[in-house]
C-alpha cells in the first residue's frame, strides 16, 4: 500500500482513536465500583402499563427518577408464558426452570440460591413479601420443591438456613418451636420495635396465610421496608434484601386496574425507602423489576390532569411481554439493556463477588 500525506494522516488518526478507546475502556473498568448490600425489589406482574396508570394515578412515582433502566425476557423453560415460581427461580439461580418450580432446575434437583450463597459468605439476607412467604417469589430464594403448592415442605426449607429477616404471611405452614429452636425472634402485626442486629426475626402480618388488600395495610410494606433496612445497616458485611410487592399481580389476574394501582403504589413506598437509603449509602444498589406481566393491560385513554385511565386487559393471565428493570446505585450500569431474566442474578453474583 502507498502512503500518501493523507492516507498517513488517517492511519495516525485511526491510531489515536484505537489508543484512546482502549484507555477508556480500561479506565471504565478499573473504575467499576463494586455495592457491599444490595435490594431486589420485585413487583409481580408489573409491567409497563401498570407502571404508567399508576404514576399518571398518583401523580408520580419513585420509579420516575431511576436513570438505569433495561427490559427483561422472561420466557420459562417450558413455557413462553413464565409463572411466578420459574420467574423467582431465574432470579434467585440463574437458571432457567419449569413452571412451577421452586428452587429447582428442569430435572427437579435443588440449585444453590443467591440467598445461599450469600450467607456462605457471611453476608445478611432478608425477604419481605405482602403475601404468605411460602408463595412462589419468596420461596424461590430459599426453598427446594418440585411444585409451588408444596408450602408446608417449602416452609420445612426455611429452617437452618441462616436467613436473617424474614416478613409476611403464612405463619400456619411454619413449625414455631423450630423457629425458636433456630433462634427466630417473632414478631406479629404492625409493631414498632427496634431490631438488635445480633438477632434473626421472622415477623408475620397476622395468624392467616391471606394478608389484606393495601388500603387495609396501613404502609406495612414500607414500614417493614424501612425497619429491615434499619436492621441491615448495622450489619457489618453487607446485605441482600429481596422486596416483593405480591399482589400487583392479583390486581391484574382479576382485571381491576384499582387494585393493581394501589398496590403498585404501595410497592413504589418501599421503592422509596431503598432508593433514599441508597442515596445516603453509596454502597447500595437497588434493582426493581418484575417476574412477568399479568394481564395483558393496555390503557386505552386517560387524563394525566384529571389523573384517571381507562384500560383494557386482553387475559386474565400472564403474558409474555417484556418487563423492565430499573437499577440505582453501584453496578447499576450492569442492567441498561435488553437481556434474559437468569441475567438479574448473575449481575448480581457478580457484585457481591459470590
Amino acid at each position: 500500500m502507498k502512503f500518501t500525506l493523507k492516507t498517513s494522516i488517517l492511519f495516525l488518526a485511526c491510531c489515536f482513536l484505537i489508543i484512546n478507546c482502549n484507555s477508556l475502556r480500561k479506565v471504565e473498568k478499573s473504575e467499576i465500583k463494586f455495592p457491599i448490600n444490595i435490594i431486589l425489589l420485585i413487583g409481580d406482574g408489573m409491567g409497563l402499563a401498570q407502571i404508567c396508570a399508576a404514576s399518571v394515578i398518583n401523580g408520580g412515582l419513585t420509579l420516575d427518577i431511576f436513570n438505569d433502566i433495561g427490559f427483561l425476557k422472561t420466557a420459562s423453560a417450558n413455557d413462553y408464558i413464565t409463572d411466578s415460581a420459574a420467574g423467582a427461580t431465574a432470579f434467585s439461580t440463574g437458571e432457567k426452570t419449569y413452571n412451577g418450580a421452586v428452587g429447582v432446575g428442569v430435572d427437579t434437583l435443588p440449585l444453590k440460591t443467591i440467598v445461599e450463597l450469600a450467607e456462605e459468605k457471611n453476608i445478611a439476607t432478608g425477604l419481605i413479601a405482602i403475601c404468605s412467604v411460602t408463595h412462589a417469589t419468596p420461596a424461590s430464594f430459599y426453598a427446594h420443591q418440585k411444585n409451588r403448592e408444596m408450602h408446608r415442605l417449602i416452609a420445612n426449607d426455611f429452617y437452618d438456613k441462616g436467613i436473617d429477616f424474614l416478613a409476611g404471611t403464612g405463619k400456619p405452614y411454619f413449625n414455631i418451636e423450630k423457629l425458636l429452636s433456630n433462634q427466630y425472634s417473632i414478631l406479629n402485626g404492625p409493631e414498632s420495635v427496634t431490631l438488635d442486629p445480633q438477632k434473626k426475626y421472622i415477623w408475620f402480618y397476622n395468624d392467616s396465610i391471606h394478608p389484606p388488600v393495601a388500603q387495609l395495610r396501613s404502609n406495612w410494606l414500607a414500614h417493614v421496608t424501612n425497619k429491615a433496612i434499619q436492621y441491615f445497616d448495622q450489619k457489618k458485611n453487607g446485605f441482600f434484601l429481596m422486596i416483593e410487592g405480591s399482589q400487583i399481580d392479583w390486581g391484574g389476574h382479576n382485571n381491576d386496574l384499582n387494585y393493581t394501582v394501589s398496590e403498585l403504589i404501595d410497592f413504589d413506598k418501599a421503592v422509596k425507602i431503598a432508593y433514599d437509603y441508597a442515596q445516603s449509602n453509596k454502597n447500595t444498589l437497588v434493582i426493581v423489576t418484575a417476574d412477568h406481566e399479568t394481564g395483558g393491560l393496555s390503557l386505552i385513554d386517560g387524563s394525566e390532569k384529571n389523573k384517571e385511565i381507562k384500560p383494557h386487559y386482553s387475559t386474565g393471565h400472564h403474558t409474555g411481554i417484556m418487563v423492565p428493570v430499573y437499577a440505582f446505585g453501584p453496578g447499576s450500569h450492569l442492567f441498561r439493556g435488553t437481556m434474559e431474566n437468569t441475567q438479574v442474578y448473575k449481575n448480581i453474583k457478580y457484585l457481591l463477588k459470590l
